[in-house]
């Protein structure tokens, strides 16, 4: 699986800020060190964003004038939203892993939030125009995503996450937006039943999956654990890779920096080994 990345995202940081650049810099090592192929992407442009931001969403991450104590005013952080965006774009073109940072699945339609200016999977997914399953695994709650499919035919939110937690939404399902609020440090176990049970829940007749890849849920983070292991996210991309889709993946959050790299080899195993192609480099 292409690994889609730029060094340009490494560019930016807050001093104590957890979504720093050694969270991205340790998983591009890790991958690159296991012979993944990378590619660069390029900015997306204005129809790119306003395909899911309005205008006046846009100008205002462009010209700075937002305030959200979660998403500092950048330097030039417009660019580095854009570039975040054209990762994942590519990566729905080439079925890869876009692990750029910003974040993006707390930006909404016309707000940001969360460490996240524009939302990367929900550009792609909606330039795509395939029907599409998205499976947000990230501690958090994609309250963004949701705010943007909610009653699109085309697509089907499911979202795992920890209950009570940041942004306090998702407590329960409406309609294509499934949500499966769980208890903190719950363990693999309950973990893969309940994904199991999303996807049942979905059904079929996707063209395509895209997940929201959050490695938070691993039982040291200090955000959002749900008491998961490394090899936790083996089982986890094994479960999606059998539901047998054509697949991308979209970096979220994870805010320990030394396990970004092996949970997120352990994911990209699992959807191999569960039959999603392409294959991964031998690691």
């Amino acid at each position: 699986m292409d690994v889609i990345f730029s060094e340009r995202c490494l560019e930016y940081h807050a001093v104590g800020h957890p979504e720093g650049p050694a969270r991205v810099r340790m998983l591009q090592h890790y991958l690159a060190r296991l012979g993944y192929p990378f590619v660069e992407p390029t900015p997306a442009t204005d129809e790119d964003l306003l395909s899911v931001h309005t205008p006046d969403h846009v100008r205002r991450v462009e010209s700075g004038d937002f305030h959200d104590p979660d998403c500092p005013h950048y330097p030039n952080i417009g660019f580095y939203a854009r570039l975040a965006v054209g990762g994942a774009l590519l990566a729905e073109l080439r079925r890869g892993f876009s692990i750029l940072r910003p974040p993006g699945h707390h930006a909404g339609p016309s707000f940001l939030g969360g460490f996240c200016y524009y939302n990367n999977l929900a550009i792609a997914v909606r330039r795509s125009g395939k029907r599409t399953l998205i499976v947000d695994i990230d501690g958090h709650h994609g309250n963004g995503t949701e705010a943007v499919f909610y009653g699109d035919p085309r697509v089907t939110y499911i979202s795992l996450h920890r209950i009570y937690n940041y942004p306090g939404t998702g407590h329960a399902s409406r309609g294509n937006c499934l949500n499966y609020p769980l208890p903190p440090r719950c363990g693999k176990a309950l973990y893969v039943e309940t994904l199991e049970r999303a996807l049942h829940e979905a059904g079929s007749g996707f063209e395509e999956l895209a997940i929201s890849a959050g490695f938070d849920t691993y039982r040291e983070d200090p955000l959002a654990s749900l008491g998961l292991d490394v090899e936790a996210f083996y089982d986890v991309g094994y479960v999606l890779g059998d539901l047998k889709l054509p697949a991308f993946c979209v970096l979220e959050g994870g805010y320990i920096p030394e396990i970004m790299g092996p949970a997120a080899d352990a994911l990209l195993h699992g959807l191999h080994d569960g039959g999603s192609p392409p294959p991964y480099p031998s690691g």
